[in-house]
């Protein structure tokens, strides 16, 4: 099954993200379009034990990596590629 990041939400009072971190849900579309938002920690559980699982709608629709905060906090980024920013933080916000 192939899973989508459509759109994000970022963390409460961040209006300029300065990383993934601060991303606090991921609205994921699957195979049949269902859409659902889920909590950055769950999408890091999720890529986590299915390594390819769910990429970015942007292209060159680059894989969702695990990532843990100098604080334990679990997060997702996308892998690097030869974009500046991560393609994540260049999904529309809602």
């Amino acid at each position: 099954m192939s899973l989508k990041a459509i759109a994000i939400r970022l963390n409460w009072g961040c209006t300029s993200p300065k990383s993934c971190n601060d991303i606090s849900e991921i609205r994921i579309r699957d195979t049949w379009g269902t859409e659902d938002w889920k909590a950055k920690g769950v999408v890091h559980d999720i890529v986590k034990a299915s390594p390819g699982a769910v990429q970015v709608n942007i292209a060159p629709y680059p894989d969702l990596v695990p990532a843990t905060s100098m604080y334990g906090e679990k997060y997702v980024r996308s892998e690097p590629n030869d974009t500046e920013h991560d393609n994540l933080l260049k999904l529309p916000r809602k």
